[in-house]
């Protein structure tokens, strides 16, 4: 009586949605780095392997079986062209950090022969390694306002100004890298980088979805 409410088990309480908070500078920084490590020592697993994959991290490891230059070096400038791009549709924010994640990229693949050397790895475990830790690297750049720059910023623009998974928009990217793959590396090997593609992707596809990450 007089109460403006139904105790029934026909209705529950609504719980308001969680509020996010803003990452801090030292939280961005340290997911950067991270991010930056999971890509040099994927991309060193799939070079050693002598296999490509998606995004940027399968054109810079594609030109590098024809050009003699550095797949680190590679990565950046390919990426030129995509710096521009990022400034204009996502913000020098975003651009800032993308130039700054590829410089490291190029520090860390030139460093790295220093800090670890592979003899041997078998290419299905450099496929999925590799890609896997790809995408790792890419997803952890990506929740702090960051990309590696390349195809990455294309299909991140798509999903944050038409909706479109990320994950999804990149396998149609891979396949067209896979495809100008077979020109250069053995059937055999493109197989298995068609598993290395399919695994950076596959983590971008789970993980990177609109409202299931509180905090950007």
């Amino acid at each position: 009586m007089g109460t403006s409410f139904v105790m029934t088990g026909m209705t529950k309480p609504q719980t308001p949605p969680p509020i996010g908070h803003p990452h801090s500078l030292t939280e961005d920084i340290y997911a950067l780095v991270i991010g930056l490590l999971f890509i040099a020592i994927g991309l060193l697993l799939l070079k050693t392997a002598g296999l490509v994959t998606g995004g940027i991290a399968g054109i810079a490891l594609l030109t590098s079986y024809v050009v003699p230059l550095q797949v680190g070096i590679i990565f950046t400038l390919v990426n030129v062209p995509f710096f521009i791009f990022a400034y204009f549709a996502m913000g020098w924010q975003f651009a800032l950090k993308t130039i700054a994640v590829n410089l490291g990229v190029t520090l860390l693949m030139t460093l790295m022969p220093e800090a670890l050397h592979i003899d041997f790895i078998n290419p299905a475990f450099a496929a999925l390694a590799g890609g896997t830790l790809c995408g790792m690297g890419v997803l952890a750049l990506a929740r702090h306002g960051a990309g590696v720059g390349g195809t990455g910023v294309i299909t991140l623009w798509l999903q944050k100004k038409r909706g479109i998974n990320a994950g999804r928009s990149q396998v149609i990217i891979d396949t067209v890298i896979l495809l100008v793959a077979m020109t250069v590396i053995a059937p055999n090997r493109l197989a298995w980088s068609a598993l290395s593609a399919f695994s950076l992707s596959a983590m971008v596809i789970a993980w990177h979805r609109p409202g299931r990450y509180i905090g950007y």
